[in-house]
């Protein structure tokens, strides 16, 4: 009787010599040397880049409807480039040149929006020392932030938030270096230099958070400018709430737009970046002295770990020289400081 051969035949003509348990994965395992397979693969890892690429460079045309989302992106855009190193990490372990190749277009992107803000472009130690300061209506030792400020030799400080019964405070403090002075609502304004035509600038709030006065100094007069804008909120269900502090943007841009002294310069917590659109009416006619002459983002709140540049100082006609910020007070801001050229 005939015995059936059951050994199965290879459709291939192949065998099984050194097909192990791992055979399998090591085929199927992505390899930069598969030059088809790595223009095919990550195409995931590559959509996610092009996404943030359109986000970063489309940035002021995300609308404030719905809200203020723009507002709030705009605030935070720097921090979006920490998405970078992580999508190139995932586009190498992919081995997908696809990846890579599309991560470089956000890379690009983010060097284009900040890039300059990463060289240290500050100058030298010439020209009008201008502070401005937050100090904190909760600030636990006002006298300790006066002493801080009045040693930081400074010509001018702004100090926004001053609460009414700790006004002496800060006027003891100051007063033995800055002999000028005017405080009006919760904004003061400390000079070396003699100070006049102090006024208050109605930002629509119903109290006093904005102030102008000139400032005669050796080399010419100087309009100032001090202003503490509405906060801002970030609430699950009105999402960036920012309308108050945009429509006082607005206000406090048309009273410099018809500032008669040229030579302007506006210190304040403005409670917005130099990239929120909203604060446009600002950023339009005046000159960023961290982004002329400064250092890094110059992140200035919250003090304990700055992720956002809400304290400004912005001029017109005066030459931004270099911009720094100061170590922390009592308060939740750190102080920033510039110089600028008359």
């Amino acid at each position: 009787m005939a015995r059936l051969d059951t050994t199965a035949t290879r459709s291939d003509g192949g065998d099984d010599e050194g097909a192990g348990p791992g055979a399998g994965e090591d085929r199927a395992k992505p390899r930069w040397r598969d030059r088809i397979g790595r223009w095919r693969r990550g195409w995931i890892v590559a959509g996610f880049a092009l996404v943030l690429a359109l986000l970063l460079l489309l940035h002021s045309r995300i609308p404030n409807q719905i809200g203020n989302l723009g507002s709030l992106t705009q605030t935070f855009l720097p921090w979006f480039g920490l998405a970078i190193p992580v999508l190139a990490a995932c586009a190498v372990l992919r081995r997908s040149a696809t990846a890579v190749i599309a991560v470089l277009v956000p890379s690009l992107v983010w060097l284009n929006l900040f890039g300059g803000l990463v060289v240290d472009k500050t100058g030298g130690a010439d020209g009008l020392m201008v502070v401005s300061h937050n100090v904190d209506a909760d600030n636990g030792d006002p006298a300790a932030t006066a002493r801080d400020l009045a040693a930081s030799g400074a010509d001018l400080i702004a100090l926004q938030e001053l609460p009414q019964d700790e006004q002496s405070t800060y006027e003891e403090g100051l007063a033995e270096t800055y002999p000028h002075h005017s405080v009006l609502g919760t904004v003061g304004l400390w000079s070396r230099y003699p100070l006049k035509d102090a006024e208050p600038v109605d930002i629509g709030m119903g109290w006093t958070r904005a102030m102008r006065a000139t400032v005669e100094s050796p080399e010419g007069e100087v309009a100032a400018y001090v202003a503490h804008l509405p906060s801002v909120r970030v609430q699950f269900r009105a999402g960036f709430t920012a309308g108050q502090r945009d429509d006082a943007a607005d206000l406090l841009g048309h009273a410099i737009a018809e500032e008669p002294v040229a030579r302007t310069v506006l210190l304040g917590d403005l409670n917005g970046t130099m990239n929120d659109g909203a604060l446009a009416p600002l950023t339009s006619q005046l000159r960023s002295t961290q982004g002329a002459a400064g250092a890094g983002f110059g992140f200035s709140w919250p003090a304990g770990f700055p992720m956002a540049r809400i304290d400004q100082i912005l001029v017109r006609d005066l030459e931004p020289v270099s911009s720094w910020t100061l170590p922390a007070t009592g308060s939740d801001h750190l102080p920033v400081a510039a110089r600028v050229g008359l």
